[in-house]
């Protein structure tokens, strides 16, 4: 009896041992095929932007086709989603970016879905779009001080406008309303179009917009920059202050971010190889300079996972702050 168990016990051994040995040879051997960087909102958006913009020198640097799939839906939900649900091989990788990655799960009513800590790797930051609070040209705010003024005179709340409920720019505004104590009414609005359409209709007093799009209208006049919501100026408009440069404003620190992620569980051997491989890519001068025009601040393959861990805890605190539920 004592034999046949022991044949058994080393029978299961052996295939575990072998099953650990092919899956370091594949980590070893990774990548094999081409890989698929998905995309959770349509072609010509920011996201999509940063992932077209790498994909082809991570496959230089990989040795393998990096083909961008676009799955636009629920602010990144559906994409989180498939990547999650990918075999984690490491062919099947997420451009993520704070929506989809970090707010969701906080304000999904469902409890048992996509949860990033546990269904993603964090693999590397690429960089940040800074954001700015902006105020309408009928609005008489063109600085912190005016617009702290004018909140805290105002009859009634003042309204502002962010790119929807849930949305990093949504969130953006809660933090400054969380953190300044100023009266603000949240003014869901579908894009920078609509949100430019509101300020000049005098629907909404002050937006958050992203800084590259709201750069040319500040330019032109059509909009009063108030502050960057990053704590510190942006290299693309240096003149306009920091919010948290203003003593009400300190703990104001929000911007729309992009990272590298696979599915769970994916081997340590693919994942320290896709880090150097992205680490090495946001090195190259070229490279920067086309993520620079587009308004990033590069990030340089900065260590994900405490990263997405911190952000994940801030954005808790602004949704029970706020009660943000979709």
């Amino acid at each position: 009896m004592d034999t046949m168990i022991l044949k058994k016990v080393r029978t299961i051994v052996s295939v575990h041992v072998l099953a650990l040995s092919s899956m370091a040879a594949c980590a070893q051997d990774y990548p094999w095929k081409a890989i698929t960087l998905v995309v959770g909102y349509p072609a010509g958006g920011s996201v999509d932007l940063v992932a077209r913009a790498v994909a082809p020198g991570l496959s230089r640097r990989l040795g393998q086709p990096v083909n961008v799939e676009n799955i636009p839906g629920t602010s990144g939900a559906l994409a989180a989603a498939r990547v999650a649900l990918a075999e984690p091989d490491g062919h099947t990788l997420l451009l993520g970016s704070p929506a989809e990655v970090g707010i969701n799960h906080l304000v999904s009513r469902r409890r048992d879905g996509y949860n990033p800590l546990k269904d993603s790797t964090p693999i590397g930051l690429i960089g940040s779009q800074p954001l700015v609070l902006v105020a309408s040209k009928k609005t008489p705010v063109a600085s912190i001080d005016e617009f702290l003024r004018a909140t805290a005179e105002a009859p009634e709340a003042m309204r502002y406008a962010s790119s929807g409920m849930g949305t990093p720019l949504h969130l953006a505004g809660e933090t400054i309303r969380q953190q300044s104590g100023v009266r603000m009414a949240h003014v869901p609005s579908r894009g920078a179009g609509a949100m430019l359409a509101n300020l000049d209709g005098g629907n909404v007093d002050f937006a958050v917009m992203v800084l590259s799009s709201a750069l040319p209208h500040i330019r032109d006049g059509k909009i009063k920059a108030i502050g960057i919501t990053e704590p510190e100026r942006s290299a693309a408009a240096p003149q306009i202050p920091a919010l948290a440069e203003h003593a009400r404003f300190k703990g104001v620190d929000a911007g729309v971010w992009f990272g590298l992620l696979g599915p769970g569980k994916l081997p340590p051997a693919t994942t320290n190889r896709l880090r150097e491989g992205l680490r090495q890519l946001l090195q190259e001068p070229e490279l920067r300079k086309a993520l620079g025009a587009a308004g990033l601040t590069m990030m340089d393959g900065t260590d994900f996972a405490p990263f997405l861990q911190a952000e994940i805890q801030k954005f808790r605190r602004v949704v029970e702050f706020a009660n943000i539920r979709n």
